[in-house]
């Protein structure tokens, strides 16, 4: 008996320890979880800053109505910029995490090994960007151009359009005088007298309409064997943290596109559609039907295709014309690293 009370003397220290010590691990455990689930709730609660510019396409629809708030359930702060060379900047310094760019800038800014990848095909571009020229420069061909002076914003699409396009045509690009302006500035020269053509994107492109005639747009060089392409890019070290939101952000694009493929007469006939782009765009409502008409709008099918095919050679491609007009500095051997289909859910 004596034996037995001097081992339950021993025991109870030991099990009280052993219990402390379980009950410090386990609130151990319950207070890392707490603060996992609390950074978890301060991520998806923090807003998602996402750069857009003017171009016209139905997915302007779905960013007009919220859906991509509503679907994705996060807070998104949109900001919209004017050209390509602005929305890569952005990207490069994190103040935005996603960004609507050209095929140019990605390829610019893909040689200048930014971290950044396109995730999505917004359109193969054709009628919404154009070379226009002034009704009063006596333009009447390609060839009439030589001596004339050009705004484009550069390194942008329409840039590389443009150069395409001189070089189609044989006309040395020392021949014309090509000045860099943003889409805001270029609709102002246009307005003034001082500029004779431009190579541009709405809302500025109807502007120059307006007094102007369009002697070739994209849909055309694309034909030459120039495609230029509006995308989505994002930043790597946001994707790899949010996955289900880029693939929130895809699905609710293609939907958009699919509700115009199926059926682009009666999108456009639907007056809340037009005048949502118009808004967002700058666009004059009654061009938008045409200027959605002029692009092609890829399925999922065509995405994974596209993205997963030659796109990563398209960049090669572009970045290697650009660097051979003396636009960008380096080439990469090559570009799939700055390509992700992963987004598109099956």
């Amino acid at each position: 008996m004596k034996d037995h009370e001097i081992m339950s003397t021993k025991t109870k220290p030991l099990i009280i320890t052993a219990i402390v010590v379980v009950a410090i691990v386990a609130f151990i455990v319950w207070q890392n979880k707490k603060d996992n689930n609390t950074s978890a709730s301060v991520r998806d609660n923090k807003p998602v800053i996402i750069a857009y510019q003017t171009g016209v396409d139905p997915s302007k629809v779905a960013q007009a109505n919220g859906e991509y708030e509503k679907h994705s359930q996060r807070t998104i702060q949109w900001k919209k910029f004017d050209a390509g060379s602005d929305v890569v900047n952005a990207l490069a310094s994190g103040d935005v995490v996603l960004g609507n760019i050209g095929s140019s800038p990605l390829a610019a800014a893909a040689s200048r090994d930014l971290p950044i990848e396109v995730f999505l095909i917004t359109s193969k571009l054709g009628a919404s960007e154009a070379l226009v020229v002034n009704n009063k420069s006596g333009i009447k061909t390609p060839q009439d151009l030589i001596g004339k002076t050009i705004a484009v914003p550069f390194v942008s699409t329409t840039h590389y359009s443009l150069l395409s396009a001189l070089k189609h045509w044989n006309i040395p690009e020392d021949k014309v005088k090509i000045i860099n302006l943003r889409p805001p500035e270029i609709a102002a020269a246009w307005e003034r007298g001082d500029i004779d053509a431009a190579y541009v994107w709405e809302p500025a492109l109807s502007k120059a309409k307006a007094s102007g005639t369009v002697l070739i747009d994209s849909k055309q060089v694309g034909e030459w064997g120039a495609p230029t392409y509006d995308l989505w890019v994002v930043r790597k070290d946001f994707a790899e943290k949010n996955p289900d939101f880029l693939k929130s952000f895809v699905k609710t694009t293609l939907e958009q596109l699919e509700k115009y493929n199926q059926d682009p007469a009666a999108y456009v006939k639907n007056a809340d559609n037009v005048e949502k782009i118009a808004q967002l765009t700058g666009s004059d409502p009654k061009d938008i039907p045409l200027l959605l008409s002029g692009n092609i709008y890829l399925d999922h099918a065509q995405q994974k295709q596209t993205l997963d095919g030659e796109f990563a050679q398209n960049i090669f491609d572009t970045a290697k014309f650009l660097k051979g007009q003396g636009k960008v500095d380096q080439l990469k051997a090559d570009y799939k690293g700055n390509v992700n289909s992963s987004f598109l859910q099956p």
